[in-house]
């Protein structure tokens, strides 16, 4: 078995109110093995389309390369917006080196019920994926229960989204399609992106996440 611990802290900018929460970044960032391309930082992967759908939202102009500007500038843009990474998976085994959710085993979690505790100006969760096995609103809802904290779903939705109480606090966790291009063949199969494509040939699941991102991540 091959074992797998997240690279990065939690990254709290001061007075956050909302946190971004996925799963683990790809092996090759828990060995320092990263490529050219990569970024050094929280979803830095060549790969990975969150920093490219916020840079389209926000006009934010980064760059993706590793060096250490790019990480700044990702720094810099949550600062900005109050806004903090705590991915919920702080290490697991797989019997193969790879970024999917599914191959975790013996996951350990990070103790996400005490950084809301800690941290009262939190409200909102972005969670990058779903509730399928693994996924960080399975796990979240699964942590959660852990703690005997009960979960309500607010909305059925394109995001569907959850919400929760920590210390009579209420918290909202929207649950958006995954970053990873893994998703692609799902975003794909809903009626929503036929439809849209149907209108537009031109239409792309890079456009369909896009338009889902901008739901919660605009003010």
């Amino acid at each position: 078995m091959i074992f797998h611990r997240h690279p990065y802290p939690v990254f709290l900018p001061i007075h956050t109110d909302s946190l971004i929460v996925g799963t683990l970044p790809p092996y090759r960032f828990s060995v320092g093995q990263l490529f050219e391309d990569d970024v050094d930082f929280c979803y830095g992967s060549k790969y990975g389309l969150l920093w490219p759908i916020l840079n389209e939202i926000f006009h934010l102009e980064l760059s993706f390369e590793n060096n250490e500007s790019a990480i700044y500038q990702r720094k810099s843009f949550l600062q900005k917006n109050r806004m903090g990474i705590c991915d919920i998976v702080d290490s697991c085994e797989r019997e193969k080196i790879d970024a999917s959710d599914l191959g975790m085993k013996n996951i350990k979690l990070r103790n996400l019920v005490q950084v809301l505790e800690e941290n009262t100006s939190i409200n909102r969760l972005l969670l990058m994926g779903g509730m399928s096995l693994n996924g960080p609103g399975y796990l979240l809802k699964k942590h959660l229960q852990s703690h005997n904290i009960p979960v309500s779903i607010l909305t059925e939705n394109s995001i569907k989204t959850l919400e929760f109480s920590i210390n009579q606090r209420k918290i909202k966790a929207y649950m958006l399609i995954s970053p990873s291009s893994a998703a692609n063949r799902a975003i794909g199969n809903t009626f929503l992106y036929k439809l849209k494509k149907s209108n537009d040939p031109n239409y792309s699941v890079m456009d369909f996440r896009i338009a889902q991102y901008k739901l919660v991540f605009l003010p």
